[in-house]
């Protein structure tokens, strides 16, 4: 998929304009229109998001809307190189987000995982865990700014293959990330293991002829995945050089975060099942964890 429309809601907090700041990088090397998201309260609703102090039991008054308009608008500088459309509209966050992403057939919704207001906690289980199940695109979450990587671009992008549909899409959209920003690819794979590694644990009090057998069973659960790896990865970009591959063990979203230290990977691509209850148990796990603990912006794909 080409990224030709970028949606990044907004609520003038920092977590916020960090990820204006990580909306524009990707514009600006992608050549996407973005487009800046204010959604305020409708008369009646609970606020969760900011508005103007003057704003009465009625809503904003024309002149209101446009001041909050012009105030969305000046989050990007004018020399930031991007084409930019400031976007104000009543109604609940997650709606709103996820209507106007459709309504602009947006390839990339990036959003911050703190906020102002009703975005105060961690939001995954509100606004941004919401929109990751509802979006009609893929979704990047950035991390406050105190945790978070520079936004002077993606030099080493991780992606988590799973060999699922879901994950085959992250694959494509992370060689495509990463051949625009001109950043190193590495596909992952993470086969579910009792012990941590490295180093390959010793099995002390195993009787032999088992401990044999549960090695060889792990060297065959290896080299099984890796081959399967190398084959995605020489499908990946055709005829140019392919990613590297890595088979790691253990816990996958301890394995995808590791990735951090270990290359200083500064994106995490990983697929999202679909909307059904499978979906629930996924975020329940590996992608939810990523998402909430990396330090650096995750994009999620959808199946």
């Amino acid at each position: 998929m080409n990224i030709r429309r970028i949606l990044c809601p907004v609520d003038f907090s920092d977590a916020s304009n960090h990820a204006v700041e990580h909306a524009v990088a990707f514009a600006r090397w992608s050549g996407a229109r973005l487009t800046l998201l204010h959604v305020y309260p409708s008369v009646g609703q609970p606020p969760t998001l900011p508005v103007p102090d003057a704003a009465g039991a009625h809503g904003p008054s024309p002149a209101e809307l446009e001041a909050l308009g012009d105030r969305v608008a000046s989050m990007v500088d004018a020399d930031a190189g991007v084409i930019v459309h400031a976007s104000v509209m009543p109604g609940q966050p997650v709606g709103g987000i996820v209507e106007q992403a459709g309504a602009l057939a947006a390839d990339l919704v990036v959003m911050g995982t703190h906020g102002a207001g009703g975005f105060q906690h961690l939001i995954l289980g509100s606004v941004t865990e919401k929109v990751l199940r509802k979006a009609p695109c893929p979704v990047l979450t950035v991390p406050p700014r105190a945790v978070s990587t520079s936004t002077r671009g993606f030099t080493r992008v991780l992606c988590a293959v799973d060999f699922s549909d879901c994950s085959q899409k992250a694959v494509a959209l992370a060689a495509e990330v990463a051949k625009e920003a001109g950043a190193a690819l590495t596909l992952r794979h993470v086969i579910e293991w009792p012990w941590h590694e490295p180093p390959t644990p010793g099995l002390e009090g195993v009787p032999p002829e088992r401990a044999r057998a549960l090695m060889e069973y792990r060297h065959y659960l290896e080299s099984s995945a890796l081959s399967r790896l190398e084959e995605v990865a020489a499908a990946t970009v055709p005829g140019g050089p392919a990613p590297a591959t890595e088979v790691r063990f253990g816990k996958p979203y301890i394995e995808l975060l590791a990735a951090v230290g270990e290359q200083g990977a500064d994106l995490i691509v990983i697929g999202v099942r679909g909307r059904g209850r499978l979906d629930l148990g996924f975020f329940g796990s590996t992608a939810n964890q990523v998402v909430r603990q990396a330090t650096c912006p995750v994009l999620t794909v959808r199946a």
